[in-house]
């Protein structure tokens, strides 16, 4: 026995005697166009475009605000009539600005999603010519027919519940949704798995607890993830979508949730934008409930 770890030992050694430092560099690329634009019935276009940043590259607000796209020449065709777009300012406080496309205030008929309809999108920028398409899906999708809270299981706080929703799925394979909640004064934001398709409950009605959606720049607090309180008022907003933009958050929100983990696969996000650039012009058909939750 004592042979055979002296035996060991000496492999070991030796071992570590060949190992060496490799030091390698990321091959350098040029920045991509990165577009994130969609069209929701009853409302605006709007277009955020952006240049793409290095993976190794320490962010902050200055490299962010000097990311946008300014001066691009954007036009959203419906029907056959083409809508130019026109590039706002958002002023953030401390120097600091975001910038969008959307319609020109100046035109009298401003564009407007409408459920049904598909959409081209175009976009023109140093000597470069993208397009994307997309459409709003026609209503009746996939319905949120009501809500309701009750109190969190397996909880001490008795201030948190869950929201619980009926949805209704029409026959047809193919319907394809993304969801978002709205708690008080805060902003819409995505569930944490926002999208799904109808494989496994074509043409039925079913009860699913609805997560709170979160802001995904921020890190996930696993002991608040998904649960509303007692006093909020929520709204959800259940949008049914086309499988391109199914796709693109399908393949986005796989790769956000695989990020540091080694055991994960690398993957691709698919987007719909021509020319090599990276992003998603999106269509939403969305309906809304609202739910106040007594204190």
């Amino acid at each position: 026995m004592k042979r055979q770890w002296i035996c060991i030992l000496v492999l070991a050694l030796g071992f570590s005697a060949c190992e060496k430092d490799i030091q390698f560099s990321p091959d350098t690329t040029n920045p991509k166009l990165v577009v994130d634009a969609s069209i929701e019935n009853n409302q605006p276009p709007l277009i955020v475009l952006s240049r793409s940043l290095a993976f190794f590259n320490t962010l902050s607000p200055t490299e962010l605000t000097n990311s946008f796209v300014h001066n691009a020449q954007v036009t959203i065709t419906e029907n056959g009539i083409t809508y130019p777009m026109k590039e706002v300012t958002v002023p953030l406080g401390n120097g600091q600005s975001t910038y969008y496309y959307t319609n020109d205030p100046l035109n009298p008929t401003p564009l407007v999603g409408k459920t049904g309809t598909r959409y081209q999108l175009k976009i023109t920028t140093d000597g470069q010519v993208y397009n994307a398409e997309t459409s709003i899906p026609a209503l009746p999708g996939r319905t949120l027919d009501s809500i309701w809270w009750k109190k969190a299981p397996f909880s001490t706080d008795s201030t948190k519940v869950v929201v619980m929703g009926k949805v209704t799925d029409p026959p047809g394979l193919g319907n394809y949704m993304r969801y978002f909640t709205k708690v008080n004064r805060e902003p819409y934001w995505p569930g944490y798995n926002s999208v799904n398709d109808d494989q496994i409950i074509d043409g039925t009605s079913y009860i699913v607890q609805i997560d709170a959606g979160l802001n995904k720049n921020i890190e996930v607090d696993r002991e608040t993830y998904g649960f509303f309180h007692r006093g909020d008022t929520v709204l959800i907003k259940l949008s049914n979508i086309d499988k391109a933009t199914y796709d693109f958050w399908r393949t986005w929100e796989f790769n956000f949730q695989s990020v540091g983990n080694p055991f994960s696969s690398p993957g691709k996000i698919t987007g719909n934008i021509s020319n090599n650039a990276l992003g998603i012009f999106c269509g939403y058909a969305s309906a809304e409930k609202r739910l106040i939750i007594p204190k």
